[in-house]
Formats: C-alpha cells, sequence, structure tokens
C-alpha cells in the first residue's frame, strides 16, 4: 500500500487530476512535446548572450571577436558599461568561457542527482531557475548595473541550473520509447537544439530595439510557463504511471498487490549507478571523447559563424551582420536534417558507431569545401553551409540522445535504468569541455588565418572518428556472421533447386 501511494504521488498533478490515460501513444506524445519545447527553451535563453553582445559592446560589430580583441577602440559612449571599452569583448568572453565551463562541470554532477530524484521535480527546479538568473542579467539593465563581476556570477549561476535540462530530458525520452526506433524518434526530437537556436536569436534581435534587457526578461517568462507545464503535466517513466510496456504497447497497469512473495515492506529495485561505474560501462568512454571533438566543431560554429560570414567577402561583396546573422541559421537546419538521417540510418543498420564516425568523416571534406568555395557565391555559401552543418550536427545530435540513451539502459547493468542520467550527463558533460575549448582557441587562431581555424575542424572531426574506431570493428564484426550465413544459406537454397 505505501508503494502504490508512492507512485501515485509522483504521478503528475495534472494526470492525476484530469484522469488516467490509457493509450501509450498518448502518453509518448505528450512526453515528446513536453521535454521538446522544455529543450528549446533552454537553447533559446542560451542563445541571448550571442545576440545582445552587438548591443553591450558596439566593437563585435567593427571586427572584434566575442572571445577577444581584434581591434582596439577607445571608450564609446553607446553600449553598456564595462563592455563598451576596449576590454570590451574580452570580458564578454570571459563571461562565455565561464558559463561553458560551469555548464560542463555541472551536467556530471546533475547526471548524479537527476538518477536519484524524480527527473519531473529536477526539470523544474533547472527551468526555473534558468529562468530567473536569466531575468537578473536582463535586470542589469533596468537596475544599471556596471560591475563585471554581477554578470560574470550571473552567468555561472544560470550555466548550473542549465546543466540540468539535457541529462532530464534525455532519461526521459529514452523511458518511453524502446531501442528498435529510437534512433530516428530521437533525431527528429532533438531538432529541438536549432529551433532553440533560431527561436533564440529571432526573438532575442526583436526586442533589441526595446532595450537589451527585454531580450533577456521575455524569454526567461517564456521558460518560467514552460517549466510550470513540465511540473503539471510531464509523466516521468512507464514505472512512475503503474504500467507495463512490451515491444511498445501498454499490457496492463500494474498491480503492486500482487507483487511476488516478499517479506514485509520489502522492494525490487535497483540503486542509482555510481559516476564511476557508469564510466565503466561499455562505450561510455569512447563516445564521450568523440562527442568531445564534435562539439568542439559545432559549438564553434555556433558562436563564430555569424562573425566569419560577416567577415568573410561572399560573391566580392561583405555582408551585413544582420544578414550574416541570418544566413548562419542554415546550418541549424542542415543540422536538423542531420540528426534525423544519423538516427535513421543508426536505427537501420543497428550501428550507432559506424554512422557517427561515417558522419564524422564525411565532415572533414564537407569543412575544406566551404572554407574553399563558400565565398564564391550566396548560393555556394548556402549549399555547402547546409550539407556542413548536416555532417556536423548529425553525430553529435545522434550521441547525446539516442546513443546516451542505449548506453543509459545497457545489457551491463542487469536491467537497472537508473543510469540514463548519469551517462547522459557523463556524455555530453564531456563533449561540453570541448565546446568551450573549440571557441576560445579559435578566437585566438582567427586572428592569424581562417583556414588554420578550418584546419583546426577537420583535424577535431578526424580524430572524433578515430575515437570510435574499436566500436566501429566491434559492430562490423558483429554484422558479418550474419551475413555469411546469410550468404550460406542462399548458397544451400540455390543448390537444392538446381538438385
Amino acid at each position: 500500500m505505501a508503494h502504490s501511494h508512492e507512485m501515485t504521488s509522483r504521478k503528475p498533478p495534472g494526470i492525476r487530476l484530469f484522469g488516467g490515460i490509457t493509450a501509450l501513444r498518448t502518453y509518448q506524445t505528450l512526453v515528446l512535446v513536453l521535454t521538446f519545447v522544455a529543450y528549446t527553451c533552454f537553447h533559446m535563453t542560451r542563445k541571448i548572450p550571442s545576440i545582445v553582445k552587438s548591443a553591450l559592446d558596439p566593437q563585435t560589430k567593427l571586427g572584434s571577436s566575442p572571445w577577444g580583441r581584434l581591434h582596439t577602440k577607445n571608450t564609446l559612449n553607446i553600449g553598456w558599461l564595462p563592455f563598451n571599452t576596449v576590454d570590451g569583448s574580452a570580458l564578454l568572453g570571459e563571461i562565455d568561457v565561464a558559463f561553458l565551463a560551469v555548464y560542463s562541470i555541472g551536467m556530471f554532477f546533475a547526471g548524479h542527482l537527476g538518477d536519484r530524484m524524480d527527473l519531473r521535480i529536477f526539470l523544474t527546479i533547472g527551468m526555473f531557475g534558468t529562468a530567473v538568473f536569466t531575468a537578473f542579467f536582463g535586470a542589469g539593465y533596468w537596475l544599471n548595473i556596471h560591475n563585471f563581476y554581477y554578470f560574470l556570477v550571473i552567468q555561472m549561476i544560470a550555466g548550473l541550473f542549465q546543466a540540468t535540462g539535457w541529462p532530464s530530458v534525455v532519461a526521459v525520452v529514452g523511458n518511453w520509447f524502446g531501442k528498435s526506433k529510437r534512433g530516428l524518434i530521437m533525431g527528429i526530437w532533438n531538432a529541438h537544439t536549432s529551433v532553440g537556436n533560431i527561436s533564440g536569436s529571432l526573438l532575442a534581435a526583436f526586442l533589441l530595439k526595446f532595450g537589451w534587457g527585454w531580450s533577456f526578461a521575455i524569454p526567461s517568462l517564456i521558460m518560467a510557463a514552460v517549466g510550470l507545464m513540465v511540473f503539471v503535466f510531464l509523466p516521468v517513466s512507464p514505472d512512475v504511471m503503474e504500467i507495463d510496456i512490451d515491444d511498445g504497447e501498454i499490457n496492463s497497469v500494474k498491480d503492486t498487490t500482487k507483487e511476488p512473495l516478499l517479506e514485509p515492506g520489502q522492494e525490487v529495485k535497483h540503486n542509482a549507478v555510481g559516476f564511476l561505474e557508469a564510466w565503466k560501462i561499455p562505450g561510455v568512454a569512447p563516445f564521450a571523447l568523440c562527442l568531445f571533438f564534435s562539439k568542439l566543431v559545432a559549438y564553434t560554429f555556433l558562436y563564430w559563424l555569424p562573425f566569419y560570414i560577416s567577415h568573410t567577402p561572399i560573391g566580392g561583396e561583405y555582408l551585413s551582420d544582420a544578414l550574416a546573422g541570418s544566413l548562419s541559421t542554415i546550418f541549424d537546419v542542415g543540422g536538423v536534417l542531420g540528426g534525423v538521417l544519423a538516427g535513421h540510418i543508426s536505427d537501420r543498420l543497428n550501428a550507432r558507431a559506424v554512422t557517427a564516425a561515417s558522419f564524422m568523416y564525411c565532415a572533414i571534406p564537407a569543412l575544406f569545401l566551404y572554407r574553399t568555395y563558400g565565398s564564391m557565391s550566396i548560393t555556394w555559401n548556402i549549399c555547402l553551409m547546409f550539407i556542413t552543418g548536416m555532417f556536423v550536427n548529425g553525430p553529435y545530435a545522434l550521441i547525446t540522445t539516442a546513443v546516451s540513451a542505449d548506453l543509459g539502459t545497457h545489457s551491463s547493468l542487469n536491467g537497472n535504468s537508473r543510469a540514463l542520467a548519469t551517462v547522459t550527463a557523463i556524455i555530453d558533460g564531456t563533449g561540453s569541455v570541448g565546446a568551450a575549448i573549440g571557441p576560445l582557441l579559435t578566437g585566438y587562431i582567427s586572428s592569424r588565418s581562417w583556414s588554420a581555424v578550418f584546419t583546426m575542424l577537420m583535424g577535431a572531426a578526424l580524430l572524433a572518428g578515430l575515437l570510435l574506431t574499436q566500436l566501429v570493428c566491434t559492430e562490423l564484426r558483429g554484422k558479418a556472421p550474419s551475413s555469411v550465413s546469410k550468404d550460406v544459406a542462399d548458397a544451400q537454397a540455390t543448390y537444392s533447386d538446381e538438385v
């Protein structure tokens, strides 16, 4: 009875209020929609600073980088102190690096906590915390705050709350979908990253004309509203909803009074997997290190692509900052297709490592062609940027979604599913370290040569693919016997027919 009461109390209040849901697809649709919108909001708020930089430090438009100075000027009468000084761009860069560093570190702890807490509550806390500290950053506009450390600390705390998002949503989606179609479903679902980037860019840019504080305030309200929806309606897992799922169907409502003969008070449950134990799960370390280099490439484009486009002559002309920012969204559009294709192909082949490595190897010539021929014309730039986004973001999306969910329910765990958030956090946390290092290195290298930047990115893509070599060989060996057996069977059948 106590166990049944505990399960009932963990059900979302909205579902308890409006009655039970009996259709599995209704639960799955609800989970996909809520987690999609939730993580779209995380990326929407994460994208705001890169848009507002031009208002805080007008030098950003004049040839400075968000990670360091390329040109020095005297203090300007426009912008926002302390960012409209000769060191303004460097200060904004320090805030970005601090955010990503805290985010990547917080990711490891977030996964550990997520496997030990109700994910609905955990995700809600992360969303409300992100909303509050996003609003606090914008409040500096109305409170006339010009202290650099105020903005630095606010962004660092926001990074901690942002770290709760990814382990939570991947764990919840992984709980509701089996492995057979997980790659395709999560590939489509992972479009929230690009949707969040695009919506955050457009919304923040639109609100800038009212004052840069509004670019933080309105998205924070949207984040809080969606966080409330998550708290009220998100079903975390079939176990919490007291249903059994077998081969994609609901079998029955669990009857907790008919458990096998147990001692009074005894419960059948697994303990959450420890941090070091999760690292030992086969495949976690190679995919985590692969994502390190994959996100290094992806986040370099996230932070630097608009700047690169606006400072590279395309068809002999330089584009405006606004047009360059709009054009850069093509990379995200290609990334959506890449995530869907990578997921679908990996499902059909049942080979996650082969798919991820193949995409990373294809990203190398794509990067070379974009750097070499992207400046010929707008058409060439759009086409090559789309292809580059597809190959760069494809494996990034696959590893952070389907692969993380697969490894979090690995057979070595003996049915213990309480490792999803921890495994997701380890993989994406390691990748986030690369996400911080890539743009930082680009800030120094780009002042000397953009060709050197692209060489670095191609080297990172190569290393990402090579790190999966052992897993690729294992997957190929696993398929060889079945293919040989099929050939032998076909030959025997042919011989029998001839006889």
